[in-house]
């Protein structure tokens, strides 16, 4: 039988056991609230700065400004590369709607391009969708207006004006200034992302290419406050200016650069017109060439196929690349050694018959006159260009001497120029043809590298290069572009300081003397006399015609037997003989001999050095000790 009564409940007991289990939640709250706190002191206190960064960073873009670059100038003031306002399209793809559509449609107001397209779609990969990015650039003012009245057909299409890179002299100084492109894979490899955020361009060949530090600037950026889907809101909250370019203003002289292509008529060859005192280059041709500013915001492919299809090949640069024998116009500097070695002094007489023949040998080595020039020495066989004295005294000299000797002027390496891709051409040597061919050296071939044949390779720039030493007494110079620089457009214009002096690689100033007489003679009396009619400076030259082909007898070999066909010709002279100012170097492709066809543009080119010259030497200072610059 159950019990009528209920048992007492122990409240003292569910109270304490109340108790703890309050105090237990509390200490929880506590320690939980001590760990909030805590973990809020560490974020708002001490990873505050790491954290407002973050939060700025998806509250504030910094968007890069890219510099303006700086300006190429020749040795007047000439301007030879440019910034140019010019206008693009720009297609915004999250307001344009389906772009297969829009450039169907667009193309028949404003022409667009395979090239275009591909192009917009590679620069797309790289934006985001709110972004504009280029369509067509340097758009026409006729095209521009098209565009303006159909604009309201073309939601996310703008017209946008940008900086353009521009060679007003063109073709004229491309294988000098070269040109600016688009910064591709390759650039990436090499340059400062941080120093070319937000540039589009970078030098690709040439003065651009080289001095692109000083040309390029520092970049500066603007802070703006971006929503969510990091789109501008308001105007920028700081911004810090770019730093241009530092303007560069070369040693060539524009007008003698014009003068010097037009008289090429458009044949092939390169000619390079130098300062012997000081190295600066005064004029830089090499024909054909091409227009740089096909290359700025991207050549089409027609247009590069154009230029890779033609035959002269106007890519080439022929002033650092070009391979050309150098024939006679080597041979002042081989007699010069053999002066400088004691094998021959000036009044020493060679017996030319016509024919030269190695001891023990039955090859007969050719002068160029039938029957030879009888007995001649140094000065008379320099300005006939008598092939047996110099087939005689380069063998006397031997391969070793003579390469040694040669090697002194610079031949079988790069000059040092401050342009990117020269070549080294082809000293004659032992050793060169042990590496190359694996093969031993002939006496034959020591002999024929006496008149600059055989395997003699020279580039112009280094064969003007060893002609100013030459013409400079024997004291070396490194040809050089940059003449001054500006830092900014209020700046004074700086001139770059100058080398140190060298000392000369001639022994004895008579031996110089010697050969200089016998360059004179070629002029005066010799295979290019007539040349210095009528010019008030004595000039010192020499001729050069080599064979491009070879023969038996009176057979050529060639598929042509055309004489222009036959000869890469060449000619190199310097003057006042006495004082030389300046030195010239022309090189033909194809001719019939550097007297008639390399040393008429040579005098071009002096004819239109002169009037200056003439003007700096009549405000010449009179003032001892005060040092006046080259031309």
């Amino acid at each position: 039988m159950r019990s009528a009564f209920k048992p007492i409940k122990e409240n003292r007991h569910e109270y304490a056991l109340f108790r703890r289990r309050a105090l237990a939640g509390f200490l929880i709250i506590v320690v939980c609230l001590a760990a909030l706190a805590t973990r809020f002191h560490y974020l708002q206190v001490v990873r505050h700065d790491v954290f407002s960064a973050r939060s700025d960073a998806n509250r504030i873009l910094t968007r890069p400004l890219a510099p303006a670059r700086g300006l190429i100038y020749d040795r007047n003031g000439v301007l030879l590369a440019e910034n140019v306002a010019a206008f693009r399209l720009e297609v915004t793809p999250e307001q344009a709607g389906k772009l297969d559509d829009l450039f169907a449609r667009l193309g028949r107001i404003v022409p667009i391009s395979e090239d275009d397209i591909a192009r917009f779609n590679v620069l797309r990969k790289g934006k985001r969708s709110y972004q504009g990015v280029p369509l067509r650039l340097k758009l026409s003012e006729e095209e521009i207006a098209r565009f303006s009245i159909n604009r309201w057909a073309f939601p996310g299409v703008d017209v946008v004006p940008y900086l353009t890179r521009s060679y007003p002299l063109g073709a004229e100084f491309a294988h000098t200034v070269g040109y600016v492109g688009r910064i591709d894979n390759d650039d990436l490899a090499r340059l400062d992302k941080d120093a070319y955020a937000g540039t589009t361009h970078v030098g690709k060949t040439g003065i651009e290419r080289f001095y692109e530090e000083r040309l390029h600037g520092e970049p500066g950026y603007e802070k703006i406050e971006v929503n969510a889907d990091h789109r501008p809101i308001g105007e920028p909250l700081a911004r810090v200016a770019p730093k241009p370019g530092e303007n560069l203003h070369l040693t060539i002289d524009s007008d003698l650069q014009q003068v010097a292509e037009a008289a090429f008529g458009g044949r092939a060859g390169a000619a390079v017109a130098i300062d012997p005192r000081n190295g600066e280059i005064l004029a830089m041709v090499g024909v054909p060439s091409y227009d740089p500013n096909l290359f700025v915001n991207g050549i089409s492919k027609a247009d590069y196929a154009a230029l890779l299809e033609t035959p002269h090949k106007p890519l080439l640069n022929r002033l650092l690349r070009g391979t050309y024998t150098p024939g006679s116009t080597m041979k002042p500097f081989v007699a010069l050694a053999g002066l400088e070695l004691g094998l021959r002094k000036p009044g020493d007489t060679v017996l030319s018959t016509g024919e030269f023949f190695i001891p023990g040998q039955s090859r007969a080595y050719r002068d160029d006159v039938r029957g030879g020039f009888g007995r001649v020495d140094l000065q008379q066989a320099i300005a006939r260009s008598v092939n047996t004295y110099f087939y005689s005294l380069a063998l006397d000299m031997g391969i070793d001497r003579f390469s040694a000797a040669l090697g002194k002027f610079g031949f079988g390496k790069p000059t040092g120029i401050d342009l990117v891709g020269e070549g080294s051409g082809v000293l004659p040597s032992r050793e060169w043809k042990r590496t190359r061919y694996k093969q031993p050296w002939f006496p034959g071939e020591t002999v024929i590298a006496g008149i600059g044949q055989g395997y003699w390779v020279v580039t112009p720039l280094q064969l003007a290069s060893a002609l100013a030493t030459l013409a400079n007494r024997g004291v070396p110079t490194v040809p050089h572009l940059l003449r001054a620089v500006q830092t900014g457009i209020e700046r004074p214009v700086e001139l770059i300081g100058k080398a140190p002096p060298q000392a000369s690689i001639i022994e004895k100033p008579a031996n110089w003397e010697a050969v200089q007489q016998g360059m004179v003679g070629v002029v005066a009396a010799g295979t290019a006399r007539g040349l210095g009619n009528d010019f008030p400076y004595v000039i010192a030259g020499k001729t050069g015609t080599a064979e491009r082909y070879s023969r038996n007898d009176e057979t050529w070999t060639s598929i042509s037997a055309s004489p222009i066909e036959r000869h890469q010709v060449l000619f190199e002279c310097f003057t006042p003989a006495d004082d030389p100012r300046i030195a010239v170097v022309v090189a033909l492709e194809a001719g019939r001999s550097g007297a008639s066809d390399a040393a008429p543009i040579a005098r071009k080119i002096l004819d239109a050095w002169l009037p200056g010259d003439l003007e700096r030497q009549a405000s010449r200072p009179a003032v001892a000790g005060v040092a006046v610059g080259g031309p």
